[in-house]
């Protein structure tokens, strides 16, 4: 979500607005230019330093009255764009404070994480999920599939919906030569970049692992892990790894710049996105810029992020045999490695942050102007596998 909304910023600054990015400080306000046009206000709302998002949550009133006050001498804005459901409910205070149109970007839900991977979800979540739905101006949706998510499960108006898919800094991410690529038979080399907890699903692959050393000694895969291990206390991914006994084969590693996660994703064979619940995929499309294919569960936004059989390989279950099976195809077939990434690279070409930010842009107008959306009717299912 910090990409996105970066991102975001910078490109609609580069069109011409002026963007003013409002954070919880952890200390005392202040205000730090990000680039020519956007300002970043860390706004001290709540008990100093830092808090839980459970902690947050209940901090959120004082938080909205913390950026009204700080605020309350700027000029007057045209949009608030919020982002998350936390965001989202001090956005509906400043809406309420200022006569001005909210326009309101999920990026996860409480009711579809609970339904996809049973994980617990507070009730106030759901609640705020609920109230930004009904309040906010427009919503923005990554892909058809999340705006079928809004509607169902929680009443969205299908003519408030816009969809507007996120983009990849394609001055980071690019394809090239790595190497230490190897590119022969039965030789893998797999990325999983992302928080290490349940819902990213890094153990399916430890687990598909474990059952190609055991079964498939003849092929050489390895898995390089790539994340930060908050949110992690109820998976411990390396005693995992030491109970499937393959810790030869996997290489822990800390969040890193996009330049070296660039990197990475060029000197693997294939990015792995087993995650049980995900609204896009940032990862995937990353990935595919830099012009290696991704081996991905077929749920959320993924189907729209990656196009099985050309770009990647979707998957439609977590189990760590599906997996296994999956890796060893790609292990034994360089060939095909290299054609998905190929036409991987193709695709994430045209998927740069200057489209988010003009799809934004129209969501914004139409808030802005009380116009509906065209609708669900006009938009694409995912691609056919």
């Amino acid at each position: 979500m910090n990409v996105y909304i970066r991102h975001l910023a910078l490109a609609l600054a580069k069109d011409g607005a002026i963007v003013d990015v409002f954070t919880r400080g952890a200390t005392e306000s202040r205000a730090t230019a990000m680039a020519p046009g956007i300002t970043c206000h860390e706004v001290q709302g709540g008990p100093p330093g830092k808090l839980t998002k459970e902690e947050l949550g209940s901090h959120l009133e004082i938080c909205a009255e913390a950026i009204l006050d700080y605020a309350a001498d700027f000029p007057a804005y045209d949009v608030i764009h919020s982002h998350y459901w936390m965001s989202g409910i001090v956005g509906l205070r400043l809406r309420e404070a200022w006569g001005v149109p909210l326009v309101h970007t999920m990026h996860t839900m409480g009711k579809v994480k609970k339904a996809s991977a049973k994980t617990e979800e507070s009730g106030a979540r759901i609640a705020g999920e609920m109230q930004i739905c009904a309040r906010a101006d427009r919503l923005t949706a990554n892909t058809p599939a999340e705006v079928a998510e809004l509607i169902e499960l929680y009443g969205a108006a299908a003519d408030r919906i816009d969809v507007v898919a996120p983009g990849v800094d394609l001055e980071a991410f690019y394809p090239g030569v790595c190497a230490e690529r190897i590119g022969a038979p039965n030789s893998l080399r797999v990325v999983f970049a992302g928080r290490i907890q349940k819902l990213k699903g890094p153990q399916i692959l430890v687990r598909a692992l474990g059952i190609l050393a055991r079964e498939r000694p003849e092929l050489d895969v390895k898995l390089s892990v790539i994340g930060a291990r908050s949110g992690a206390k109820e998976l411990n991914l390396q005693k995992l790894v030491e109970a499937e006994s393959v810790e030869h084969l996997v290489r822990f590693s800390l969040p890193m710049p996009a330049g070296h996660l660039a990197r990475a994703f060029r000197c693997a064979d294939v990015v792995a996105v087993p995650s049980y619940s995900e609204s896009f995929g940032l990862v995937a499309l990353e990935a595919q810029a830099c012009g290696t294919p991704v081996l991905a569960h077929r749920v959320g936004g993924l189907p729209y992020a990656v196009q099985d059989g050309v770009t990647g390989i979707l998957i439609d279950d977590t189990e760590p045999e599906s997996w296994a099976r999956e890796l060893a195809r790609l292990a034994e077939d360089p060939d095909l490695r290299r054609t998905l990434g190929a036409q991987a690279a193709a695709f994430a070409s045209a998927h740069g942050w200057e489209q988010t930010a003009a799809s934004s842009m129209i969501s914004y107008d139409r808030a802005r102007h009380g116009s509906p959306s065209v609708g669900p009717r006009e938009l694409q299912s995912p691609p056919a596998a």
